[in-house]
């Protein structure tokens, strides 16, 4: 018995409601990115006061808020890259 070959285009506009998934993807990328600022200017206050006050415990949570911030930011805006490379890195596989 012969397996069919099989193949995947992945596409937004095959299905009903694809349009609609992207627009979600896209405003949940915005509001991760929002909620990555936020992180990142309560992580800098936090950093500073606890730097001012000699609070080294307070401090050190400051930085490890700005530096996860930034790794989450990178993170949302390399996502789409990183999907696309390993779904065509996939698609090589044999």
């Amino acid at each position: 018995m012969l397996v069919a070959g099989v193949t995947l285009n992945p596409s937004t506009s095959d299905l009903p409601g694809g349009s609609v998934l992207q627009q979600l993807a896209d405003g949940l990328g915005a509001w991760a990115l929002i909620g990555s600022l936020i992180a990142l200017l309560l992580g800098a206050a936090l950093w500073a006061i606890g730097s001012h006050t000699q609070n080294m415990h307070q401090s050190s949570a400051g930085r490890r808020a700005v530096a996860t911030s930034l790794v989450a930011a990178i993170l949302i805006g390399a996502a789409p890259a990183l999907i696309n490379f390993f779904f065509s890195t996939g698609l090589k596989v044999h």
